[in-house]
């Protein structure tokens, strides 16, 4: 698939969409000149599910958590379909990718760099949008997710995510229980080969947190962004 046929179908896409909604965990302005971190939920959640976190995250952050574009049932969405149904694509996921980055697009010049963090499939959505635009984000944090293998969805020569272009500098944590029963083990073994060879890792697990987040989890994640965001 060359650019020209990609961008011209995503040229059809916001038409497809809702107009965004984010949760802010600021008023409009106090935001302007701090650094943006931005919450991508699971699958079947919604933007609330997330903003918890918000307090557990360093100060000097703005935190916003944005909904998915596609509704499964009220206060339910998603970003793409689950890579096992049978309606999911590459371009679902392209378009919830171009989505996301007009939404950016509009609010990334108040702040002062933008990291992406995601729990389950918003790990999904937070690498998606680093293999597509690899220089414009800061830092990455993945909490029991996984980054989208194009070959499983039948795509051999995948030009919409840069990934050459990620020279292994973009640090990102990614944290897990080995044990996590809903992330299957062909995801956590292509999602090991991509990190390894296309950022900057800091990978821990978390015994007995399941498909979840904990406590010692937030903490190191705020550790991970003092020091690779606030003092990077």
């Amino acid at each position: 698939m060359t650019d020209a046929t990609a961008d011209a179908r995503r040229a059809n896409f916001p038409a497809h969409y809702p107009a965004h909604v984010a949760l802010w965990s600021r008023p409009e302005g106090e935001r302007a000149g701090s650094p943006l971190i931005v919450l991508f939920h699971g699958y079947g959640s919604n933007e609330a599910d997330l903003m918890g976190l918000a307090g557990y995250l360093p100060e000097e952050f703005t935190v916003v958590s944005l909904r998915a574009p596609q509704t499964l049932a009220p206060g339910a969405y998603q970003w793409f379909p689950l890579m096992a149904a049978q309606d999911f694509t590459m371009d679902s996921v392209e378009a919830a990718t171009e989505y996301v980055l007009a939404w950016l697009d509009g609010v990334r010049e108040q702040h002062t760099s933008v990291t992406l963090l995601g729990f389950s499939m918003g790990v999904a959505m937070a690498t998606s949008l680093v293999r597509r635009r690899p220089d414009d984000f800061a830092a990455v944090v993945g909490l029991s997710g996984f980054a989208i293998d194009p070959a499983a969805a039948g795509e051999k020569d995948y030009e919409y995510f840069r990934d050459t272009e990620l020279d292994g500098t973009v640090p990102m944590f990614w944290g897990r229980d080995q044990a996590d029963p809903v992330i299957t083990a062909d995801k956590v073994e292509y999602t090991m080969g991509w990190v390894r060879s296309h950022v900057a890792l800091t990978k821990v697990t978390y015994p007995g947190i399941g498909h979840g987040i904990s406590g010692p989890e937030l903490a190191h994640v705020k550790e991970f962004l003092e020091l690779s965001v606030l003092k990077g």
